[in-house]
């Protein structure tokens, strides 16, 4: 073996040894301070009470992060400003041992007393949000899990690193690149390869590879009935075929009540709904899926009913039953509603990688029923609402560039639980001086409304028993906000800056010990979306005790009264029909 040879062998030996220690090297005591810091800000309240589970996750993240940071400011004080100091605090060989564990002492105190307080502050946001108080919370179980997470996510890192430097090592032997350029090659091109991989997750986050991965809540539901009625997608005289819906479309177009069970409530002849729906294996594609409901509105003479409702879905293509059931209720059946899937994925999951995939979708739908519609004599052709719902509600926004054309396009529009980078964050951001994000006021609240609660939505009436400051002019536009639901709030803004809704005083259900911290807020709502909808009604992304009085408010029929709303509101909610 010759020289060069033995001394490149011996270069190897020794570059595994390092990086063998790089990989199994005690924490960094800066980095394991801000690690801390960050752990006990993920134990501070969010919108939503977090298990134990949800919590160590949280925490084990969190940490990892805070250490990221530490280590990302430590670095240049400790390459660039430390040995250019000619007199050093830390010369002491005792002190430089010292201090650092001090630091990590105070950090670790800090979290010792945000974990004492944290059950409190857990039990009053259950009460808050009117779930169950959790007698105890287990920070045994929360501890061991997060130091879990944190050393695995900090075993995953250094193992990146290293792969990071040794790709380096081996450019600057074998491409013989300068140092600085080498070192700076191999994570460049592991970053490109994480950024096109999120990109392809976006981009396809509808298609195959979310079909593959929820392709269960896609399928045929084993308990639902093909409806027979020919007013309804899926029935045996439909193009929209049955098998063709996945199961959001299935219980969309077999649930409700029939003309007669409507006649009952209502206590007047009933007409049978109308209910059209394209899944995303009804047709090839956006286009053919729009043609496909506008064929099936054409087939159910749907243009001839009093009202057309255009409805976004949530992400896997839901739509609320209670929404659905009170526009029925409230026109006696003589009503349309159209809808459309987009995506396979979770509500929640789609808000974070498929909006792409609702604007265009709620775009094409909302333009095409327009187009159409407006080609019907005034007086003879429905009156038109839009209502979305989540996701759903950017999925309709989509098809408008600002509130004058969304109210000279239909007659009416009702937002639940909104998260848009549309026509919502433009209006909430325009808000009057002086309202709050969380119930803002837009334009004396002329034409675009905000509730949270029913007393939000009192408006005039004839005989003058409730009023307002302005009368609200139709079309009207309403959006339902909750200050705890997370759909809402959540905001990749969170990240790095404080949000107006955490500086206002509270909402009503929103813990006042809520805080916003840098990294973990933004964590924590990302965590909050998972349980948004199984929060009671009244709190988180659950509307059903407001949506019939919203309704009510937005596109009550002539000569429509309170008594009604109230009725269809007992009727939906405290006895749904078999869906």
């Amino acid at each position: 073996m010759t020289a060069p040879e033995i001394a490149d062998r011996s270069r190897r030996h020794i570059g595994r040894g390092e990086r063998r220690r790089a990989m199994l090297a005690g924490p960094d005591v800066i980095g394991l301070s801000f690690a801390l810091v960050f752990l006990a800000w993920s134990l501070s309240p969010s919108l939503l009470p977090r298990g134990w589970v949800v919590q160590g996750v949280l925490s084990g993240l969190a940490g990892a992060t805070g250490y990221g940071v530490g280590l990302a400011l430590a670095f240049p004080v400790r390459r660039w400003i430390v040995p250019k100091l000619s007199w050093r605090p830390l010369s002491s060989r005792r002190a430089e041992k010292i201090l650092p564990l001090i630091v990590v002492a105070g950090a670790a105190a800090m979290v010792v007393g945000t974990a004492w307080a944290a059950a409190d502050w857990q039990r009053d946001l259950a009460v808050l949000v009117g779930m169950p108080s959790p007698a105890t919370v287990p920070y045994g179980r929360t501890t061991l899990l997060g130091a879990a997470i944190f050393g695995t996510v900090l075993f995953l890192a250094r193992g990146l690193a290293t792969m990071a430097r040794g790709g380096g090592h081996w450019l600057r032997g074998r491409a013989h690149l300068p140092p600085i350029v080498a070192h700076a090659v191999v994570p460049l091109v592991m970053l490109l390869v994480v950024v096109f991989a999120v990109d392809e997750v976006d981009r396809s986050g509808s298609s195959g590879a979310a079909r593959r991965v929820f392709g269960a809540q896609d399928g045929t539901a084993a308990d639902v009935v093909q409806p027979q009625l020919t007013e309804r997608s899926g029935s045996l005289v439909s193009r929209s075929g049955w098998d063709t819906l996945g199961m959001p479309g299935q219980l969309f177009v077999s649930g409700g009540r029939t003309a007669m069970e409507l006649a009952t409530v209502n206590g007047a002849p009933a007409r049978e709904p109308i209910r059209v729906y394209a899944g995303l294996a009804s047709a090839a594609d956006t286009a053919a899926r729009v043609e496909l409901v506008l064929d099936e509105l054409d087939r159910t003479a749907a243009w001839n009913r009093k009202i057309l409702v255009v409805a976004g879905t949530t992400g896997a293509g839901k739509l609320d039953p209670i929404a659905v059931d009170s526009v029925e209720l409230m026109y006696n059946g003589d009503t349309a509603i159209a809808a459309m899937q987009y995506s396979s994925l979770p509500s929640w999951l789609s808000l974070l990688v498929d909006r792409a995939a609702a604007d265009a979708a709620g775009a094409a739908l909302i333009d095409g029923i327009r187009q159409r519609w407006s080609q019907l004599p005034p007086d003879r052709r429905p009156r038109l609402v839009v209502y979305g719902e989540g996701l759903g509600a950017q999925s309709i926004e989509a098809a408008f560039d600002g509130p004058g054309e969304l109210r000279r396009s239909v007659d009416g529009a009702l937002f639940v639980g909104p998260n848009s980078d549309r026509l919502w964050r433009s209006v909430k951001d325009r808000r009057d001086p002086g309202t709050t994000e969380v119930l803002p006021t837009y334009s004396d609240g002329l034409v675009i409304r905000f509730a949270a609660t029913r007393q939000d939505l009192v408006v005039p009436t004839e005989n003058g028993l409730h009023t307002t400051s302005e009368p609200w002019t139709p079309p009207r536009v309403l959006y339902l906000q909750h200050s705890s639901d997370p759909t809402v709030w959540w905001d990749p803004a969170l990240l790095f800056s404080r949000p107006d809704w955490l500086s206002e005083p509270p909402g009503g259900d929103r813990s006042p010990a809520m805080r916003w911290y840098p990294f973990v807020t933004f964590g924590q709502v990302t965590a909050d979306l998972a349980r948004a909808q199984t929060s009671p009604p009244g709190h988180g992304h659950n509307y059903a005790d407001l949506i019939p009085y919203a309704w009510a408010a937005v596109a009550a029929p002539q000569g429509w009264s309170e008594a009604d709303t109230e009725r269809i509101a007992r009727a939906v909610v405290m006895s749904p029909p078999d869906r």
